[in-house]
């Protein structure tokens, strides 16, 4: 378990921050793509790539890195943002978002940007590639120290091959595989629980024989500790079901499902207009970092 002190707390919800207001800038500049899912998945980066994994932007292919798949690959507008503040390309480049020939594609794509584990597209696929990985692992080294972190959406969850990777996961035992849910409430065409009731989510994946673990997730200390017990598990798969804001930092945003697939500028405007979207989130992400640092200070 990596232990946190309140110094680093906040250095990690600063950087968190800074990775919110990339993804508005890079969004607002694609005229495209998802808002909700990044926003909230930001405190969960920040923490895998600035204080939980052992990774090396200066050498991605790293042979001894723990590897993160990103499943629900919608929400890559926060890979890419984590990636390019954590070194692995110039975070001006995060402004080439979804354009003719960027290497930033609305889905991540394996061989042309460094630190991409796995392209993603279709739902449901990345926990099975995540499952292959550690299989394959652990079959490298029984006693492996590294991580398979696989993120998926709860909307997600709805895909049939979600439940048989799972299977197979628990079989298998893989207590290198770490699974972190989104659980946000919300999918494309409306909440979860009403376009597929998922609960109890928990009695499910232990009926799979996960260990399972619920956490609020953008409490990083939290979700900190919940993934130091993960990793201590040696008997069985892990999974942390985060629960989250949709569109975490921008108040005017949050937990309104039509953000799941829209850009600021693109948005819904009974809020706000849509010309000044872009403008007023950016506002409310510094005011925010500024109430980080005099609660630091305090």
């Amino acid at each position: 378990m990596h232990y946190l002190t309140t110094q680093d707390v906040t250095r990690l919800e600063l950087k968190a921050n800074e990775i919110r207001q990339s993804i508005i800038e890079m969004l607002a500049e694609a005229k495209s793509g998802h808002t909700a899912g990044p926003l909230d998945m930001a405190d969960i980066f920040t923490l895998l790539y600035f204080g939980v994994m052992q990774h090396d932007p200066n050498n991605p292919d790293w042979e001894d890195r723990d590897r993160l798949i990103l499943s629900n690959g919608h929400i890559c507008p926060v890979l890419y943002a984590t990636l390019a503040h954590a070194g692995y390309f110039p975070i001006e480049e995060l402004m080439t978002l979804r354009k003719f020939g960027s290497r930033l594609q609305g889905h991540p794509h394996r061989t042309v940007l460094p630190g991409i584990e796995t392209s993603s597209g279709p739902l449901g696929s990345g926990l099975s590639q995540a499952i292959g990985m550690a299989i394959a692992d652990r079959m490298d080294n029984p006693y492996t120290s590294k991580f398979i972190y696989c993120l998926t959406g709860d909307g997600e969850l709805n895909e049939g091959q979600i439940w048989e990777a799972m299977l197979l996961a628990g079989k298998e035992r893989l207590h290198n595989l770490i699974m972190i849910v989104d659980r946000n409430g919300i999918q494309i065409d409306g909440y979860t629980k009403d376009v597929m009731p998922l609960e109890s989510l928990k009695d499910k994946f232990e009926a799979f024989n996960f260990d399972v673990q619920e956490v609020d997730g953008h409490n990083i200390r939290a979700v900190n500790d919940a993934i130091g017990k993960a990793q201590a598990v040696y008997s069985q798969p892990s999974v942390i079901i985060a629960h989250t804001i949709p569109s975490r930092g921008v108040d005017v945003f949050e937990r309104d499902f039509r953000w799941h697939g829209n850009p600021p500028g693109k948005g819904p405007e009974d809020r706000v207009a849509k010309d000044k979207q872009e403008e007023v989130a950016l506002e409310k992400l510094r005011t925010l970092a500024g109430l980080i640092r005099k609660e630091d200070a305090s």
